[in-house]
Formats: C-alpha cells, structure tokens, sequence
C-alpha cells in the first residue's frame, strides 16, 4: 500500500542530473528497529539517473507489513543548471496525486511551504491520502539544494502511524547532514 514514486525520482533526475562527479552520500541517523537499504540505480535508467543515490528505511508492523517508509533521494544538479526548486517538488506533489488517483485515492497536499532540511533551507509539501472519505495514507515530500546537489526527503505512512511517527521523522530531520 506504501510505496515510493520512482516516477517522481526519475522526473527529478531529468531536469537536473549531471554525467559527472558522483553525489556524496548525506549521513543521516536511521530510527531504531527501521528497516534501512541502499537501493541501486537501476540498469535501465538513463546515464544520468544512475548517479543517484537513494536509501530508505521502512517500518513494519509485527506481521512484517510496511506501515511508514522514509526515503532520501540525493540527485547531482549540473553546475549551469538554475533548479526550480518550487517547479521540481510541484511536478513531484501532482506525480503523487496522480498514482494515487489512479490506485482508486484521493489526495489533497498543502501548499509549498518554506521548510528546513539538514539545517539548509528546504521546500515542503504533505498530501493526505483519502478512500471513500476515511483518511488512510500521508506523505510529505521536503526538498532542498546544497552545494551541487538536489536533496529530497520523503515520507509517508498509514494515517495514524504517520501522526504515531512524526518525533521519528523529526529525529532523522534534525541528524540529517547535507
């Protein structure tokens, strides 16, 4: 039921990854008893995605069910490249909105608002994710650039683990070093 967006990580790295230098990885502290992986750039994806680094931790319920995942993205921003910071995680918001909708949800986000993500100025966004009017999902999407590189943060879960989580989330927010 949870599942993160490739579709938004790929538009991400379309408009602004780089050929070159790989991305240095960000150190974040993991919440204990998360589940954490390095997910691999995938064969098929163009030269230019493959440079993207992405870790997830996933939390489970005890049947081993996912009930909230957390996945940071960090993407190289070509050195010319002038990033639409607002432009890139509205694309990203209407990409959610659109799989969900297609998945049988409704979703309605937030507006972009200034945010803060491992201490550098960020934009953020959270979706509350609806079915027959009963509020089953959230995600939030936090974006930011630092130094090269486009950093996103996003996180969603089951409605109630998502408000359950949120010291969680603050905890890898706040450890977070870009």
């Amino acid at each position: 039921m949870i599942r993160p967006c490739l579709k938004l990580f790929i538009l991400l790295s379309a408009g602004i990854a780089s050929n070159g230098a790989l991305a240095l990885e960000p150190q974040v502290a993991w919440p204990s008893g998360w589940v954490v992986e390095s997910l691999p750039a995938q064969a098929s994806a163009p030269a230019s995605a493959q440079s993207i680094r992405r870790e997830r931790a996933t939390k489970n319920d005890s049947a081993g069910n996912a009930v909230m995942v957390m996945e940071l993205t960090t993407t190289p921003v070509e050195p010319d490249h002038q990033v639409n910071l607002q432009g890139v995680l509205l694309e990203m918001r209407k990409s959610i909105q659109k799989d969900f909708f297609q998945g049988g949800y409704q979703s309605v986000c937030n507006k972009i608002h200034s945010s803060i993500l491992g201490g550098t100025a960020a934009l953020e966004t959270t979706c509350t994710i609806t079915q027959n009017g009963r509020h089953v999902l959230s995600q939030t999407l936090v974006a930011a650039l630092k130094e090269g590189r486009a950093y996103v943060l996003s996180y969603a879960g089951q409605a109630q683990v998502f408000v359950e989580s949120q010291e969680e989330v603050q905890s890898v927010r706040n450890s977070l070093k870009l």
